[in-house]
């Protein structure tokens, strides 16, 4: 029996992303560790709130300046933060899209992903995020696992920042080595939060550590929200013969996979033999 597994860019096994919420000033200094110690992630932002409380809501300037500006994510968070589930249809499209909409103005791209406020969510929320173009929608739920997401419209973390297993997760990432080629699978760290806790918290240390032991490795890729979802899309879509030996790549992203012990990399619109 063949055995094929998704690997990730260059071959990697494991993936690390981050998704925080808010848009708020303290995201100033959490991008700040991320870009010291080499990691990536999403920041789910509420246009509607850009510049709110007296500058501590981010405006549109610094947004792109902080988080854009660093190679972050921004995705949708509703514009102005409200419960998804307590909202008129007509009202909970409007939150979604305008939201959207003002993104897209402000990145001058696509915006795709989201973050639901308050964890709030429901069969017609994400009927409504299908409609509106959303392609992936972050939880609340934590599963303390590395597993490759299967419903990206209610979409799991490993675990938010204050889990108190957090460093015993980092370290059975960092140190997760496949001796048995038959047991290789990918792994997906990803961490959630709010900056603001580290500063109401007064822990700071938390993050700074946290990045420290799971930055700047050689065999992670540090990616964004919809970097991530759009290369595993990328593996899904994979065209296969019956006998699992020529695969066609019908994306744009080149894809790599382990399958009898080799590691393959099938390039953007390649048909490639394996074997």
């Amino acid at each position: 029996m063949k055995i094929l597994t998704m690997m990730f860019p260059q071959g990697k096994c494991k993936a690390l992303t981050l998704s925080y919420d808010d848009g708020v000033i303290h995201d100033k200094r959490l991008v700040d560790i991320m870009v010291k110690n080499g990691l990536k992630g999403t920041f789910n932002v509420s246009a509607g709130r850009f510049g709110k409380g007296g500058g501590y809501n981010l405006s549109a300037d610094e947004i792109k300046e902080t988080i854009l500006g660093n190679g972050m994510e921004v995705a949708v968070h509703g514009l102005l933060h409200r419960f998804m589930t307590e909202l008129p249809d007509g009202v909970r499209s409007y939150e979604v899209i305008k939201d959207r909409e003002q993104l897209e103005e402000l990145t001058g791209g696509i915006v795709r992903g989201m973050a639901y406020a308050f964890g709030s969510y429901d069969d017609k929320v994400v009927e409504t995020l299908k409609h509106a173009g959303i392609a992936y929608a972050r939880t609340t739920v934590s599963t303390e696992k590395f597993d490759i997401p299967k419903d990206w419209l209610r979409l799991p973390a490993t675990c938010h920042h204050r889990n108190p297993r957090l460093f015993e997760l980092a370290e059975s990432f960092v140190n997760y080595e496949v001796k048995d080629a038959w047991r290789k699978r990918p792994q997906l760290f990803y961490l959630w939060g709010h900056s603001y806790e580290f500063n109401d918290c007064n822990n700071w240390d938390v993050i700074e550590k946290f990045a420290e032991m799971t930055g700047g490795r050689d065999d992670v890729w540090y990616a964004t929200n919809i970097e991530i979802y759009d290369y595993v899309t990328a593996y899904r879509n994979l065209v296969f013969n019956c006998k699992s030996d020529v695969v066609y790549n019908p994306s744009a992203i080149d894809v790599w996979l382990y399958e009898e012990g080799k590691e393959y990399v099938v390039k953007a619109g390649e048909t490639k033999k394996l074997g």
